[in-house]
């Protein structure tokens, strides 16, 4: 109960905070009568609504077969995989735009209708939580449970929109365990993901979700490789606890015949997602989940495969990255001290650091992305940091102290 109270609860609670902060500071309201049409709104913002329909359409039918579990988890899985983890985190400089653009009161619109109907469908198993989201969220003192909930809508329902998301979703998240792996952090940037493209399709659809995925990893470019190639060499091991009741005794002549699987064979395999193999003259259906494909790293390179999908990480870190990934580590700590020192979002800094030697060129190269991303007015030196805080910058100690203009 504490772990879902925390998951589900606490992850709604701080996706609604962050919505109503900038909203607030932008005093959006939500007007039905001027909601910008679908059509008009970013890609990612369709595929929030289709998902948020997808997920209405599958509530409502578990409610009629009485399988409350079922809705609460489908529920957990769109707030915190899909609306928090994705959509809000790489729609965030949206809502910090200086002003209420189209693109900005579109992102507030889609937030806004997300969070209702999640109200709503929450509302029979989360009856107090759900009335306070909804009054808060429409201002009223209307109760939650005398509204009627949203019907599903299928013309805004994308399938193949949803697939190319979910295939970003899971490059991203191979390439992010690969960091966690080599304990390169996100805001270390990296040059090159290599993946061997799947068939022409996943080619073109990959490429329509290619910022994203290389905004969310960090990454600079994305290279789609043959499978023929032969950059990166897999190997295959079956499952014995999910083959060994298909098999039986055969398992044994199994387990040989499918360890001596080609790369190109095991290719096809993540292609097709089954393939079938001839023991003692019987023909057996082997699933993709009934085996664990590894892939070997390749010299300077880390590799990983799942659900069909295998990325190569390209993890040499030139002189430039490195000086860009100290900028990053830069902004986070001045991020870091605004949060602690309690001031606003819009508040202006003037940040002062000490003379030093390795981080004053990272200072003066990315000055402007630093100040853009702080707030910050100026950037000046000083050799007299006494109310200055030691940070740690990737293993270089930078003096610094911000100031509220």
């Amino acid at each position: 109960l504490a772990e879902t109270s925390r998951k589900l609860f606490g992850t709604l609670y701080n996706t609604y905070n962050f919505f109503a902060i900038y909203a607030n500071i932008d005093a959006f309201k939500y007007e039905q009568s001027d909601v910008t049409p679908m059509n008009e709104r970013a890609e990612i913002d369709r595929w929030v609504i289709s998902k948020l329909h997808s997920l209405v359409k599958e509530t409502t039918a578990a409610y009629a077969d009485y399988e409350p579990t079922k809705a609460a988890r489908l529920v957990e899985d769109f707030v915190i995989e899909h609306l928090s983890n994705w959509y809000v985190r790489l729609c965030r400089r949206r809502f910090w735009g200086n002003e209420l653009s189209q693109d900005k009161k579109a992102a507030f619109e889609t937030l806004y209708e997300c969070l209702q109907t999640v109200a709503q469908i929450m509302s029979p198993i989360a009856p107090f939580f759900t009335d306070w989201l909804w009054q808060n969220l429409i201002d009223t003192k209307a109760s939650i449970h005398l509204s009627t909930l949203i019907a599903a809508n299928e013309k805004w329902v994308d399938t193949t929109l949803e697939q190319r998301m979910e295939w970003a979703q899971e490059i991203s998240s191979l390439i992010l365990s690969l960091r966690k792996k080599t304990k390169i952090k996100v805001r270390q940037p990296l040059q090159k993901i290599l993946i061997p493209a799947i068939d022409k399709d996943f080619i073109e659809q990959v490429d329509k979700v290619k910022t994203l995925i290389l905004a969310e990893v960090n990454v600079k470019e994305i290279e789609y490789i043959s499978d023929t190639s032969g950059i990166i060499s897999k190997k295959i091991k079956p499952n014995f606890k999910l083959l060994g009741k298909k098999l039986g005794g055969k398992m044994k002549l199994a387990s040989e015949h499918i360890q001596h699987l080609s790369n190109e064979e095991i290719n096809q395999l993540e292609q097709k997602g089954s393939f079938d193999i001839s023991l003692d003259g019987e023909i057996f259906n082997i699933l993709l989940e009934e085996v664990e494909i590894i892939s070997d790293d390749i010299q300077g390179w880390l590799v990983a495969t799942n659900n069909g999908i295998t990325v190569a990480l390209d993890i040499h870190i030139s002189e430039g990255l490195k000086n860009e990934g100290f900028a990053r580590e830069i902004v986070n700590k001045i991020q870091t001290e605004r949060k602690e020192s309690d001031f606003e979002v819009t508040d202006k800094i003037i940040l002062h650091v000490q003379n030093q030697l390795v981080l004053n060129g990272v200072l003066n190269s990315y000055k402007e992305y630093i100040c853009n991303e702080t707030l910050a007015n100026d950037i000046l030196f000083s050799n007299d940091m006494s109310n200055a805080k030691d940070v740690d910058i990737n293993g270089e100690i930078l003096k610094l102290f911000i100031q509220k203009v």
